[in-house]
């Protein structure tokens, strides 16, 4: 029998059908309430998708290679060439990063992705006596000796240059091409970005040390030299992940990002610049958070958006498609358990590939904790290399195309995102949008509802939040090992800024005096100050705090820890069971994990037959928490005579019920002594830092 006369012999059942088969299922439970899944974006998420739910979207007509781009800039014929490795290397000097770049390009990685620290990213030369200085994580680059040192060796031609270059780039690309006219090389071997992002710096760092109109100078002289110069390098950088860093949804960091490319191409069409001469000149950066089916949307309808906006400043086809550069989410990573997250660095890197990025960069497990050595940096990099030559994934155009389920979320991620958009237009612009803390209150509010959700534990950290091991040895910390700083003459400094500052940015002639300056020793300050007017008026804002979804449970694990090294054990938690195990083994499970969350050593005898059984063993344990464990039936008959006979031998023992007795219970139980009940609606962490303050680990 043929499959097509097989499916003939039943009937097509209708949506009405199946819904009728699952509130039957359901036993009288709220089909909405169990089925339909309420997203951070304002989404409500269905059980099952139909073709009826996507019939009248107009995208789902293109392919791949074709505007608006939805289904990735890439024909199906180049799909299999792949995206660019482009794996973040986290070495301080440029020596250590020159050994560590070419070892990973002779071992899979395809692209050089340079990542500056905090000063070169503020166009300054760096302070070693700086603590933001110690702490920062980058390379140290301030003079063409430092570029000549990073990229010794490195074919630039061959393997395309990722780098952020902060608020400006002239002053690192400066740099950079005195670099190549020493060792020989032309511009035009030139390839990816090397950028700016003046409105993402702002917004991360609170500040920019000039007014934004210089930074829009040197933003427009950059893409004007490259479309001269270097064709295949983009210059422009549009980053989003400082939005999603702070907790931004999926919507706000498409909207966002979206904005805040636009307010880029404003300012360099005030410039003198062409929207076919902009748009190609454009870096994109995604960060790719868990939500496996949200990012690969999201990646989708950044396209999608991107392409109509081009569009409709009258760009060509070509103009229309957005590079997109992704790295799985710093927000997700834990310092607790690492290994987890090489989970999560998989599936988000997934994520991204399914959704389209022209390159990516995996984060390494220990990324939270410490520079990543030669063992988190295989096990990142093999990751996504897996991806490609093992699951095949780049020989696929668009994998998710034609899911009923991926369109529609599609289509809602655009139409939310677009009218973000709409809103941070109506205010001015992105500009004027988070100087007035629009944006910063939008990403706020998700921020908030995010880390209550996290703090009541309905979104789960495998590790910290959730499944803790704290016998767990933890990864010993390294810092990032800088070399001696050489001192810049000052006064041949100044000479130098002199004579650059006799050219405006603007002029033709600026580039190859700056190159020469470099020659001379100009540094990357020195450069910076070249390129900004003379007029001492920062730009500034109130910036995003980046965080991590973990980090409020890492704070109670250390604490304990510290408490542990001081004490010489970790605080204590009895578990006083009663009954049989059935009656107490769910609560008593749920209590044992409760509590190692917050890096209490659990105390979990066999169960008593009494409740003065229980409470003599409680008293003589010693331990400053304990919580009664056991069922409902067996509460009324137990929680008073125990909870009495310990307040009277030890009335500062915090006492805990598990579960959650009726209202007039719980008068009850309050008067015979018992403090507080831990369920699964607890703000778990509210509870164990309260805990963990009444017994003294905090002190």
């Amino acid at each position: 029998m043929s499959n097509k006369r097989l499916f003939q012999e039943f009937a097509v059942p209708t949506y009405e059908q199946w819904r009728e088969e699952a509130e039957k299922s359901l036993k009288g439970a709220s089909f909405d309430a169990k089925l339909l899944t309420k997203t951070y974006e304002g989404i409500t998420l269905q059980p099952i998708y139909r073709e009826e739910d996507v019939k009248d979207l107009a995208h789902l007509t293109g392919l791949p290679g074709t505007a608006p781009y939805i289904r990735g800039t890439r024909a199906p014929g180049v799909a299999a060439k792949g995206w660019e490795v482009s794996q973040e290397i986290g070495e301080a000097t440029p020596e250590a990063y020159n050994k560590a770049i070419k070892h990973d390009l002779e071992r899979g990685q395809t692209a050089v992705n340079l990542v500056l620290d905090h000063a070169g990213l503020m166009g300054q030369d760096p302070d070693p006596n700086s603590d933001v200085a110690r702490s920062s994580r980058g390379v140290a680059i301030f003079r063409r000796e430092d570029v000549d040192a990073a990229l010794a060796g490195v074919d630039l031609a061959k393997h395309p240059l990722f780098l952020h270059t902060g608020f400006v780039a002239f002053p690192m690309l400066t740099l950079l091409l005195a670099h190549l006219e020493k060792t020989g090389q032309e511009p035009t071997c030139l390839k990816g970005f090397v950028g700016a992002d003046p409105l993402g710096t702002l917004i991360a760092e609170g500040q920019l040390p000039c007014p934004l109109q210089d930074a829009y100078e040197d933003m427009a002289a950059a893409a004007k030299w490259a479309n001269q110069h270097a064709p295949g390098l983009r210059t422009i950088h549009v980053m989003s992940h400082p939005y999603h860093n702070a907790g931004a949804n999926a919507v706000q960091e498409l909207a966002f990002g979206l904005a805040a490319g636009v307010e880029h191409i404003r300012e360099l069409l005030k410039r003198g610049l062409t929207i076919d001469q902009i748009a190609p000149k454009m870096q994109f950066s995604f960060s790719i958070g868990s939500q496996v089916f949200m990012e690969i949307s999201k990646l989708r309808a950044a396209r999608l958006l991107w392409s109509t906006i081009i569009e409709a400043y009258g760009g060509s086809p070509e103009a229309q498609k957005m590079n997109i550069h992704a790295r799985t989410s710093a927000w997700t990573k834990t310092v607790l358990d690492p290994y987890v997250n090489m989970l999560r660095a998989s599936t988000e890197a997934f994520s991204a590939i399914i959704g389209g990025i022209d390159s990516l960069h995996v984060s390494a497990f220990d990324e939270a904790i410490r520079p990543s050595n030669e063992f988190s940096r295989r096990i990142a990099r093999n990751t996504q290399i897996i991806l490609e030559q093992e699951a095949h994934l780049a020989k696929v155009a668009d994998p998710a195309g034609g899911s009923w389920y991926v369109e529609w979320l599609t289509d809602q991620i655009a139409q939310k995102a677009w009218d973000l958009f709409q809103q941070v237009e109506a205010q001015g612009g992105m500009l004027s949008a988070i100087k007035s803390g629009f944006v910063q209150g939008q990403i706020e509010q998700v921020a908030a509802k995010k880390a209550e959700n996290i703090a009541q534990r309905k979104d789960r950290i495998v590790g910290t939040n959730m499944y803790p091991n704290i016998e767990e040895p933890s990864l010993a910390k390294e810092e990032y090992i800088r070399g001696a700083t050489p001192q810049a003459d000052a006064a041949g400094q100044a000479t130098l800024l002199q004579t650059l500052q006799q050219t405006r940015i603007t002029s033709p002639e600026w580039i190859k005096q700056a190159v020469q300056a470099a020659h001379a020793g100009a540094t990357l300050g020195t450069l910076a100050k070249a390129v900004l007017s003379t007029e001492n008026a920062p730009t500034t804002a109130r910036p995003l705090r980046k965080q991590r979804a973990a980090e409020a449970f890492e704070g109670l694990r250390q604490r304990a820890e510290q408490y542990r090294q001081k004490n010489g054990n970790r605080p204590t938690v009895y578990l006083a069971t009663l009954g049989a195990l059935a009656k107490h083994k769910a609560r008593a499970d749920f209590s044992a994990e409760f509590f190692a969350v917050g890096g209490f050593e659990v105390l979990r005898p066999a169960p008593a037959t009494s409740a003065e059984e229980a409470a003599a063993e409680a008293i003589a344990s010693g331990a400053p928490v304990v919580a009664i464990c056991s069922d409902d039936e067996s509460y009324p008959s137990i929680v008073v005579p125990f909870a009495q006979r310990i307040k009277a031998a030890r009335p500062d023992v915090v006492l805990l019920l598990a579960g959650l007795p009726g209202t007039e219970q719980m008068g009850e139980y309050r008067t015979a002594g018992v403090d507080d009940w831990i369920h699964v609606r607890t703000n778990a962490y509210q509870m164990l830092h309260d805990l963990q303050e009444r017994i003294g680990v905090m002190s």
